[in-house]
């Protein structure tokens, strides 16, 4: 009876070890929307939409854009929240970060305002002096800041007219304002892969990035209502921040013919630690429920062409890593 009663202690023990261990490595997957990831000091930060309580954005960090977690080591991490020294009672979106000297620029969505904080800490809190949108002369989404070689600083976002339209302004970074005067759209809804049925609206055009590459701007982009099964990316081309704008024939890039998943866009390019560029987007949530969205890492693939002096951008889709926590 004695030697029953220990092996019975025994397999307990292992069994509640074992729980206790699978408990320990559970792991979920991400749900930040429009999500962009930031690189400094060897680290990873990612931050994105939420769309849920408490209103604001959170921050996770990582070594190898697999494994994520709170940097405080807290369940969440808040950054930037409603009511707290920031603009905005809703519509906590599109997030970006940008470092200049000591400040680190969070620049967002709220109320269908683009807005900048800073903080000086990559982990905020993000607030603002004076709590204000970047322009409320009318409503503006998506925001990014694109720094160029000459120091001159222009904000790329979305403006509405019967659709969502990208726009470029010259951006004044002391002032945190854009300088109206030099305003201009970019380009209007072309390709057929911008407006498919599947989800009819009105023309979509949102979710930009710009980096330049050899004297070349490439203009990162999404398409479609983001409930649109065919939400996707492409990328067009320019010797100027503010174009002409030429499309490339290889967009979209990513799409769910490509990647796998249905709504799969607005995100961000980034450069890994290991020198190799990658765009973290979002897509739905199954093949048939949109939200909460997903978030999804995928290598880019930057072949050179000779003939057109540009970068061919595909993407590596065998090599999507899926981010948890």
């Amino acid at each position: 009876m004695k030697t029953i009663h220990i092996l019975t202690l025994f397999v307990c023990t292992v069994l509640t070890s074992c729980a206790v261990k699978e408990k320990s490595e559970t792991r979920e997957e991400i749900f930040f929307a429009d999500p962009t990831i930031y690189v400094e000091n060897d680290k990873y930060y990612l931050t994105g939409t939420r769309n849920r309580e408490p209103f604001g954005f959170a921050i996770l960090e990582s070594d190898n854009l697999q494994d994520w977690k709170s940097p405080k080591g807290k369940p969440r991490t808040m950054i930037l929240s409603k009511h707290d020294g920031t603009y905005g009672s809703k519509g906590f979106w599109a997030p970006q970060i940008l470092k200049i000297d000591n400040d680190y620029l969070y620049t967002y969505t709220a109320n269908e305002q683009t807005v900048l904080a800073k903080s000086k800490s990559i982990l905020g809190p993000y607030r603002q002096d004076k709590i204000e949108p970047i322009d409320g002369s009318e409503k503006n989404i998506d925001s990014y800041i694109f720094q160029d070689e000459d120091e001159k600083y222009y904000l790329y976002h979305v403006r509405f007219n019967k659709g969502n339209y990208l726009w470029v302004a010259e951006f004044d970074i002391e002032k945190g304002k854009i300088k109206e005067e030099t305003l201009k759209k970019c380009f209007d809804q072309t390709e057929d892969w911008e407006a498919t049925p599947n989800y009819p609206s009105n023309p979509i055009l949102e979710g930009p990035t710009v980096v330049k590459m050899k004297s070349k701007y490439y203009l990162f982009y999404s398409a479609n209502h983001f409930k649109n099964i065919d939400y996707a990316m492409g990328y067009a081309t320019a010797d100027s921040p503010y174009g002409p704008w030429i499309k490339h024939q290889n967009s979209p890039i990513i799409h769910r013919s490509i990647v796998g998943e249905n709504g799969s866009g607005h995100g961000d390019v980034f450069e890994g630690k290991d020198g190799q560029w990658y765009y973290v987007y979002h897509v739905h949530y199954s093949e048939n429920k949109v939200v909460p969205r997903r978030t999804r890492i995928v290598p880019l693939i930057l072949q050179w062409n000779e003939e057109s002096n540009l970068y061919d951008i595909t993407v590596d889709a065998k090599k999507i890593i899926k981010p948890a926590q």
